[in-house]
């Protein structure tokens, strides 16, 4: 398919970060999904960055991507700091909600894919309370092992049958961003990386207050929840990200460069 349109962007240590409001990254994602378009978008955090930067082969899936949200605040002030002022943080749980909420009343399906079953039959309980109107197309919970290939062309085919326009995507960063771009073209939907909303969600995890949110210490909430988990992440991926980006703001500083925006138009003007 012949992409036409790119989301205006401005890039993070050398990755595209689609510079939106939070509104128009929704109604773009359920603007493909009603035309049933292959599409690809990921939610990204530091982390993901970092995973960018130390392997050229996903980094190149993120560059390839059709949107690329900034979920983690620190994301969301380079954004501010660089070039859009007003940029808006787009989280994963809020990606969720905003898609359901517009999916709801534009007849859009929704296909939930990976997790478990037990985070799917909680997630589907509590989408039906607050989306009445909301259509499921199914929940496909998957294995830990790679599938074969006859089990993922079987896959593939019961999305398409399903009608969904849009596919959430529960495997993990980077697995299911690695995922997604296998099956660009594939599967007539868009496919969003959604992995760390399933389960908070579900309501087996808590999100974070509002005010720690907007003081981007989200992680070290998370932290508190999974300290076993995740302090390797957290020690190995901040320190860098710190250094990249401050690298990169001294040299925008220094040589006044224009940030790296790039701007294309999706029917409708930019300011």
């Amino acid at each position: 398919m012949t992409r036409t349109n790119v989301l205006r962007a401005t890039k993070v240590t050398d990755f595209p970060i689609t510079a939106l409001p939070f509104q128009k990254q929704i109604e773009t994602i359920l603007k493909w999904a009603r035309r049933r378009e292959s599409r690809t978008v990921y939610v990204a955090n530091v982390h993901m960055l970092m995973e960018a930067y130390w392997h050229s082969d996903f980094g190149d899936v993120l560059k390839r991507a059709d949107l690329v949200t900034p979920d983690g605040m620190p994301l969301v002030w380079m954004i501010r700091i660089l070039a859009f002022r007003e940029q808006e943080r787009v989280a994963g749980l809020d990606i969720l909600a905003g898609v359901c909420e517009l999916a709801q009343t534009t007849n859009v399906s929704l296909f939930f894919l990976g997790s478990q079953t037990e985070i799917l039959s909680r997630m589907h309980t509590r989408l039906k309370e607050e989306y009445p109107n909301l259509k499921i197309a199914a929940m496909e919970p998957l294995p830990f092992r790679p599938l074969t290939i006859e089990e993922d062309a079987a896959l593939v085919k019961k999305i398409n049958d399903s009608g969904a326009g849009v596919v959430f995507v529960s495997l993990g960063c980077p697995k299911q961003e690695k995922w997604i771009a296998q099956h660009r073209g594939k599967i007539q939907s868009v496919m969003i990386g959604l992995g760390g909303a399933f389960p908070v969600y579900a309501g087996l995890q808590k999100r974070a207050p509002g005010l720690v949110r907007d003081l981007g210490l989200e992680w070290l909430y998370r932290w508190v929840q999974e300290p076993c988990r995740l302090w390797k992440r957290y020690t190995t991926t901040i320190p860098p990200f710190i250094f990249l980006a401050s690298k990169q703001l001294l040299l925008s500083r220094c040589f006044g460069t224009p940030f790296n925006i790039r701007e294309r138009y999706l029917g409708w003007k930019l300011e």
